[in-house]
């Protein structure tokens, strides 16, 4: 019998390495990778069990919430090696990470591996030699509690999402998703959309001057009061454009009038009072994992995804602690660490007396305790880890290092200097107006924090009101001259759009979701379609907008932010072990006197009108309506008959739900309509040849001339075609779609029968005599002989290549660098394969490849902003997913994997006597 080892199972494989190192001979490392199991599909359920309670959500609901567990097929194999290893151990540590998603997967591994030796639980928050021995030397048990919070989180999402979704698949549309927490955020992109809808700008004018004493540089001061009236900014106006203060509003003639009255020479411009007062600034907390996904946003132009994705490499590789986590507190390590590294880069003057401290926000016990910073007693400086990591890992770890450091360093001071400055006016009808200018700046005397890092802020609504100036000293009663004075209107701004940095911001303030999920939260909203990016600003999609009024008018507790907020801590006390996962499910399910129960909402829907959530009245007699194949205008032609049926109109899929204004949609429906038509006839066949624009995209297609419905004999336009018999609709007439290059409004005859005519013969080979065509296909232009293919560089070399070019691309091998030339961009050779990296364009959109892995580009991000480092990262995140799940062949085996239903147990902490079990 081989050697006896201790067991390590942690949830990474590129954790694997670095925690053995650590840990020496006497222990085996190896990964669950993440969940061996899950919840069933109910699909797959043994056929016994699809009638019962449990058959709906494989979720026992009737019996204490009892969930049916199953290891899927891709962690079959994991489990088998698991379970081999288990059997030449003499003890089971289980290193997984230390959230209550960790704590969860360490239970899971004990229901399923059944191990015989004793069980320990071993966390740690970095992966350092110092945080492993540590850990090693003093494990716990699984905590129950947490296990039971994140059981009652799934099971919670489980029957939020399987009662509310099929609700929207039958009234708003197919392969739609409710969630609990995705819900609620897109509630919230689609309430500040409804505010830019209703939104009414307010115009307003000002004037700007630059003014100078003798001698001195001139200073740019604002007009703030006229004659002790408080002049009107952007913000004393609220978002229907009313003024909602006593302030006065300045026009444009009155600001162009008063601008030219204080030019005269006459008007005495002077200084009226000076005050200064002493400036200073607090440097930023160390990152929890909101504010590092808020400011990597701003910063670094991360998605929330990839921020956590890289964030999780560093972690796991060493050079960061753990990156799930709501406090903002630092060790008593760490803390020296920035101390001492701050003076040393900074000086001594630059690191205060005591140590700063920074309070969790956090009351929940479900995330790690320490802030994310470098990890080690003694952090490593970016600039020494440049040959080890590049591109976004090293930018993360920088500003990383960068926020934890400044955060233990002293106030930055200075001094913030305000002047007010008078201009009287003594001719003209403005005789004795008294104007007054203002103008601010600050002066730092000591940077501070600020020699390591500063923070970034979000957009703010009318920012331009102010500014700050750089002043000259000056005293009061100061003659000043007036260099330069201009007059300019202002308009009032909507609310802006959300970014992530801004919805990780809300979400948090909100209470909903935690922050390790965030970054999932956004990613599902963006996946499900209910939100695109337009660069950085979240914009909702129409349909959006009904699946949240839909939600709102049947599910209206459900998308409420308190609620949500306050299902959080619900969870919060479940792991802190001060309620009960059975009994809150009940609550939640069944219903009690704090919440309805989603039973009894879904059970009272009564009828849901979908054409009424699916409708969205824009102006009078104007309706936008969201369809099957997306939204269009509905238009009432008051000159047709009551039967007519009301006119359609497509919506620009560009076009922002903000952006169709009455005026807007309107526009769109007085533009030309553009019409079907012929091109000509078929010299050939003598059909008609006709250009259309259909659902996906314009195209040429062929009809026969003695169908006299098919054109308008006066106008030459295309109408409905006339019903055919079976028999005739059976040949279909030939059509070809429209290459990226051509316009359906410029299209001749010649062209639109060269696309007919597709696929095009180029010749034939002079060796084998097969005939080598060229042709459009699902995957873009290629030539194909035979069986074999190859691709073109683009659409218009169907009709360009001659037989020699054709002859030429089948001699290269069909893969490597023969299509160097169609790639959008090119870079260095991949640091994981080897291979040189390309940016193409495939059938979903702009993808990354090695010629080994292809990672799409992520929606709202362009090719043009891919640089090597984005790429590099792309195919990393690429490789650590694996391969795309399959779908099972059959319902797996219900045997030793499976939480069976039939074993009832205590109606209170269910999980909590399974797990003490399994870790005795």
């Amino acid at each position: 019998m081989p050697d006896t080892k201790k067991l390590v199972i942690v949830e990474s494989p590129n954790k694997v390495k670095s925690i053995a190192q650590y840990l020496g001979d006497g222990y085996e490392v190896m990964a669950s990778v993440g969940h061996i199991r899950d919840l069933i599909e109910p699909k797959n359920l043994p056929p016994e069990l699809k009638k019962g309670s449990l058959g709906k959500f494989s979720v026992d609901v009737e019996n204490e919430f009892e969930p049916y567990y199953v290891v899927s097929d891709q962690k079959k194999k994991t489990v088998a090696d698991l379970k081999r290893a288990l059997k030449n151990a003499d003890e089971l540590l289980l290193a997984t990470d230390e959230d209550r998603e960790g704590e969860a997967i360490a239970w899971h591994l004990v229901e399923v591996l059944k191990p015989k030796v004793p069980v320990k639980r071993m966390v740690f928050h970095e992966i350092t030699r110092e945080a492993i021995e540590k850990a090693r030397d003093n494990t716990r048990e699984i905590d129950t509690a947490l296990v039971d919070a994140q059981e009652t989180r799934r099971i919670l999402d489980r029957l939020y999402g399987y009662e509310v979704s099929p609700v929207l698949w039958r009234k708003v549309g197919p392969g739609l998703s409710a969630g609990r927490v995705q819900s609620a955020a897109t509630r919230l992109v689609v309430d500040r959309e409804r505010e830019r809808l209703a939104f009414v700008p307010a115009s307003y004018w000002g004037l700007t001057a630059q003014l100078a004493p003798e001698d001195a540089n001139a200073f740019d001061a604002r007009l703030a009061r006229v004659d002790g009236d408080r002049v009107a900014t952007g913000r004393d106006f609220d978002d229907h454009g009313r003024l909602t203060t006593n302030a006065r509003i300045l026009d444009e003639a009155s600001a162009t009038t008063l601008a030219a009255a204080i030019r005269q020479p006459s008007t005495t411009v002077a200084v009226s009072k000076v005050d200064s007062k002493p400036y200073s600034r607090r440097p930023a907390a160390p990152f929890t994992t909101s504010t590092l996904q808020q400011e990597a946003a701003r910063k670094l132009r991360f998605s929330a995804r990839q921020t956590m994705s890289v964030a999780q490499t560093l972690y796991e590789n060493g050079y960061i602690t753990y990156m799930r986590t709501d406090s903002a507190s630092l060790s008593q390590q760490a803390t020296n660490a920035a101390r001492t590294q701050a003076a040393t880069l900074y000086g001594p003057e630059t690191v205060p007396d005591k140590p700063r401290t920074y309070a969790s926000k956090s009351k929940n016990a479900q995330e790690a305790h320490e802030a994310i910073r470098p990890s080690g007693e003694t952090f490593r400086t970016p600039a020494e880890l440049e040959r080890s990591l590049r591109g976004p890992e090293l930018r993360l770890y920088e500003l990383i290092w960068k926020r934890t450091v400044a955060s233990q360093m002293a106030d930055a001071k200075g001094q913030t200097a305000s002047v007010t400055v008078e201009a009287r006016l003594s001719e003209g009808p403005l005789d004795g107006t008294v104007a007054e200018f203002t103008a601010s700046g600050t002066v730092i005397t000591f940077r501070g924090f600020l020699n390591a890092y500063e923070e970034s802020r979000d957009e703010e609504r009318n920012a331009t009101d102010a500014a700050e100036a750089k002043l000259p000293p000056l005293t009061e009663k100061q003659p000043l001259s007036v260099r330069d004075i201009a007059a300019d209107g202002h308009e009032t701004t909507p609310p802006p759009r959300y970014t992530e940095a801004s919805l990780v911001k809300t979400l948090e303030e909100l209470g909903i979701g935690r922050p390790s999920t965030f970054a999932s939260i956004i990613s599902t909203i963006i996946d499900r379609g209910y939100v695109t990016q337009r660069g950085q600003a979240l914009v909702p999609s129409w349909v959006a907008f009904s699946v949240v009024r839909l939600l709102e008018d049947y599910f209206g507790d459900l998308v409420q932010y308190d609620f949500t907020a306050e299902m959080e801590d619900d969870l919060d006390r479940i792991a802190d072990g001060e309620a009960e996962r059975v009994d809150w499910l009940n609550s939640f399910y069944f219903g009690s006197d704090k919440h309805k129960g989603l039973r009894r909402v879904i059970d009272n829907l009564g009828d849901i009108d979908a054409r009424s959530i699916n409708s969205i009245a824009i102006d009078d007699g104007v309706t936008l309506r969201i369809g099957k194949y997306g939204p269009y205008l509905e238009v009432a032609d008051p000159d047709a008959g009551p039967d007519a049926p009301p006119r359609r109109v497509n919506i620009p899929p560009e076009l922002a739900p903000d952006e169709l204004t009455p005026a807007k949609a309107h526009e769109l429906i007085e533009a030309p309509v553009q019409t079907d038509r012929v091109l000509g006839t078929n010299p050939e066949s003598g059909k008609l040849v006709l250009a259309k624009d259909g659902r996906f995209g314009p195209y040429v297609t062929e009809a026969d001339p003695e169908d006299e419905a098919a054109v308008d004999q006066k106008t030459g336009e295309v109408k409905e075609p006339a019903k055919t018999t079976k028999k005739a609709a059976a040949a279909k007439p030939r059509t070809a779609s429209l290459f990226k290059s051509m316009d359906l409004a410029t299209l001749d005859l010649g062209t639109a029968l060269k696309l007919l005519d597709l696929p095009r013969v180029v010749g034939a080979d002079p060796e084998s005599g097969e005939e080598i065509q060229a042709q459009n296909g699902r995957y873009g232009p290629y030539l194909k002989k035979g069986a074999e293919t190859r691709s073109l560089p683009s659409e218009d070399d169907i009709f360009d290549i001659d037989l020699p070019g054709a002859l030429e691309l089948f001699a290269q091998p069909k893969y490597g660098n023969r299509r160097a030339s169609s790639a959008l961009k090119e870079f260095d050779a991949d640091p994981v394969s080897g291979k040189p990296i390309r940016v193409k364009d495939g059938r979903f959109g702009p993808y990354v490849t090695d010629g080994e892995t292809n990672a799409t580009i992520p929606r709202g991000e362009t090719v043009d902003e891919v640089d090597f480092d984005r790429a590099v990262q792309l195919l990393a995140d690429k490789r650590a997913k694996g391969p795309a799940k399959k779908p099972a062949r059959k319902a797996p085996a219900a045997k030793a994997t499976a939480k069976k239903p039939a074993a009832k147990k205590a109606p209170a902490k269910s999980t909590t006597a399974a797990a003490k079990k399994s870790a005795e």
